[in-house]
């Protein structure tokens, strides 16, 4: 199965959006759970309006993937889901912006 997914994977990178039909697909997930992490925040349509409208990007797809193993490894409720996910942003942000201030301050230190 994951021979599969990479070959999908690489199939896709060309595409930049996908249907919710689509992304159910790549995902191997049910609209009804894609529905759900759209409402609790977890992933964000590119455009809103009504959910047989939608289009997701590459990001929303690795964050769908992303989603998928924190609740099947920690069995995680889906308020838990997206406060996980938002930790992990934020903490993905500082590590950023601590490389971010030791380089600044590598320069600083060398004038």
């Amino acid at each position: 199965m994951k021979k599969n997914r990479s070959i999908l994977e690489a199939d896709t990178i060309g595409t930049t959006t996908f249907t919710l039909r689509e992304l159910c697909e790549h995902g191997e997930v049910h609209a009804e759970f894609v529905i759900k992490l759209v409402n609790y925040g977890v992933i964000d349509p590119i455009d809103g309006g009504d959910a047989h409208r939608w289009s997701f990007d590459l990001p929303a797809l690795a964050r769908l993937r992303k989603a998928q193993r924190l609740q099947r490894d920690l069995r995680l409720n889906l308020p838990g889901l997206a406060m996980s996910l938002e930790l992990l942003d934020d903490v993905t942000e500082l590590r950023r912006e601590v490389e971010r201030l030791n380089q600044l301050l590598a320069q600083l230190t060398r004038e």
